[in-house]
């Protein structure tokens, strides 16, 4: 096969892609594509860990309500219930990976507990379990021989047989702009996998890496699949309110290990809010947050983790200590400032259990998907699970699928540059995309009214 023929195109190099392209088998030839380098998606930032009940009964039944109520009881329930009895499963496949978790002195695995849980059951690796995964799945992909890795490639557009004039709608390839050369270039595949991630980046306060764009979603809008749920952006209650800093979060367990928010003087606010207090869903933190800063005019409020030992501290949380000590903030003697920012798409294009989209050998997961696990509102650390148990769940599609000779090669004509406008200048571009920013961030934050939707559409 040349460079521009393969069996599977991956786009998008996070935990869903990454996990699905080891579940293949080194029969099939797999290119996967990053827009930037290999780990500069979302999954590197993920911090808390993977929500996981390791022991079958009652617990994975608390798991699926806690998953329902947290997302404002919109989840399907037959897709909680497919996604959480698989959490033991990608646990100990991560395990054989050798994924470095936090164990307790016994050697179990440690557990620590998030807001929206009702017990203890994240899986993690301290307080950068999002890294700690990507390393993992990154170093397996390179010993793969059949998996080739094309860093800088952004994907421009889907390629189906409709688009080409025939009477079906199957994916066979996208056109792919290779950012080392400037050059965009067709990649003919048998299968494609959106695994591009959210869209938080639209937002001006956001914990997301700047290639957060939606990229996938809208690709697959433009070629006929469904989309749902895209209203519902859920807000990190707790990012650092510091510029420098550009949005770092700080993981929702340190209010699972005891954090509490509080005002200036020192005043706790959430059980005014909710019975739950700090481990409320993340959507009535930031929302209670939100209030609390439009009632009282504030920058920010407070999250105080200080009365917890200084070792306990540094122990679970070694890179938001290390991380906030670079602003001058020392999280063992002294709360921190915090704000929420958008954090997670829970919307996206609409696919199976298997991760099949609406048009044929298009499958979408991770977070550029939206299949029914979340509702309205991410329950804390459902999101790294879901992109393992979909990567898994595509795979075997695809490997059920491989071997139907009538999924084949389809050529794509060359990109034609000459139907490419001329670009505005890109100063213009970029004050457009900070006016884009901004609107959102105004007119379509936490809290919406009609009169600031309206604006909003008006503007955008």
């Amino acid at each position: 096969m040349t460079d521009h023929q393969t069996d599977v195109l991956i786009i998008g190099s996070g935990a869903a892609g990454l996990s699905l392209a080891l579940h293949l088998p080194e029969s099939l030839n797999i290119t996967l594509l990053s827009k930037g380098t290999i780990s500069a998606g979302a999954t590197s930032w993920a911090q808390g860990g993977i929500a996981a009940v390791l022991k079958n009964g009652e617990a994975i039944e608390r798991h699926i309500q806690d998953t329902i109520e947290a997302g404002a009881n919109l989840p399907k329930p037959e897709v909680v219930r497919f996604v959480i009895k698989q959490a033991r499963k990608q646990i100990q496949w991560l395990e054989s990976l050798s994924m470095p978790f936090s164990r307790t002195e016994k050697g179990d695995l440690h557990l620590t507990r998030e807001g929206g849980h009702s017990e203890r059951r994240v899986v993690h690796a301290a307080d950068q379990t999002g890294k700690a995964l990507s390393d993992t799945l990154i170093n397996a992909v390179y010993a793969r021989p059949n998996i080739t890795v094309k860093t800088h490639h952004l994907a421009i557009d889907l390629v189906t047989t409709q688009r080409l004039g025939a009477d079906d709608n199957r994916c066979i390839g996208a056109y792919v702009l290779d950012r080392n050369t400037d050059r965009v270039f067709p990649i003919q595949a048998r299968f494609v996998v959106l695994a591009t991630g959210g869209a938080a980046k639209v937002y001006l306060y956001t914990s997301n890496p700047d290639g957060s764009t939606g990229d996938g979603i809208a690709m697959a809008w433009r070629a006929g699949c469904r989309v749902a749920n895209m209203e519902f952006i859920q807000f990190h209650p707790t990012c650092l309110y510091e510029p420098r800093a550009k949005s770092f979060l700080i993981s929702e367990a340190v209010r699972g290990e005891g954090g509490k928010l509080v005002l200036e003087n020192g005043q706790q606010f959430m059980h005014n809010y909710d019975p739950r207090g700090e481990l409320a869903p993340r959507d009535i933190v930031a929302r209670a947050i939100d209030s609390e800063m439009k009632r009282l005019g504030l920058d920010c409020v407070y999250l105080d983790i200080s009365h917890k030992p200084r070792d306990f501290i540094i122990k679970h949380f070694p890179t938001i200590y290390e991380r906030c000590l670079e602003f001058g903030y020392d999280m063992t003697r002294e709360p921190l400032p915090v704000v929420p920012a958008a954090h997670y798409t829970c919307g996206g294009i609409v696919v199976d259990t298997r991760g099949r989209t609406d048009i044929d050998c298009l499958y979408a997961i991770g977070e550029t998907s939206h299949t029914g696990l979340h509702g309205a509102n991410r329950l804390a650390s459902n999101s790294l699970l879901e992109c393992l148990v979909f990567g898994h769940a595509a795979a075997m599609d695809i490997i059920a699928r491989a071997e139907d000779p009538r999924i084949e090669h389809v050529p794509i004509p060359p990109w034609d540059d000459s139907l490419v406008s001329d670009p505005d200048e890109a100063v213009v571009v970029t004050h457009n995309w900070d006016e884009l920013r901004r609107a959102m961030w105004d007119y379509v934050g936490i809290v919406r009214t009609t009169k600031r939707l309206q604006r909003a559409r008006h503007r955008i």
